[in-house]
């Protein structure tokens, strides 16, 4: 089996990014599918439905980019709480960018308009707590297996 990487030439750092992705796609529908059911039991909608859309998988397994970062700040030492916020403004950003684009073809699976806090209807500033423990997780995923496996 041929083994799929990316290297990057300014660090000749390589990794395996279609296990990362899948892992992170997979990590982020499951999440999306938890949080959405307990938003469900919020409104006692008993039967707990969570929902997701296809589109997430791509989106989630962008999350896979952040391990070069990860490693960088992790050879730095630098505290959870940097890495968490970095990796939070990492996870706005790719919301609203790829928000944005769907929106822009009338396909976007998430609409904050009505809610508090939100931005142009794609992100919503009061979710920075969820995304900044999201990104450490996608950290943990992201070094679960090393820079050696695929």
């Amino acid at each position: 089996m041929v083994r799929q990487s990316i290297i990057f030439p300014v660090s000749g750092y390589t990794f395996p990014m279609k296990n990362n992705f899948i892992r992170c796609g997979i990590c982020g529908w499951c999440l999306e599918l938890l949080w959405t059911g307990f938003l469900s039991f919020r409104r006692r909608e008993w039967k707990l439905t969570g929902h997701s859309s296809l589109w997430m998988f791509p989106i989630y397994g962008m999350a896979a980019f952040l391990k070069p970062l990860s490693n960088f700040l992790c050879s730095k030492k630098c505290s959870f709480l940097l890495r968490g916020f970095l990796y939070m403004l990492f996870i706005f950003t790719a919301e609203y960018m790829s928000g944005s684009l769907l929106k822009k073809h009338h396909c976007c699976p998430w609409d904050y308009s009505g809610t508090h806090f939100q931005i142009n209807g794609v992100i919503r500033l009061d979710y920075a707590p969820l995304w900044f423990f999201c990104g450490l997780l996608f950290e943990y995923l992201n070094q679960k297996n090393g820079s050696t496996s695929s």
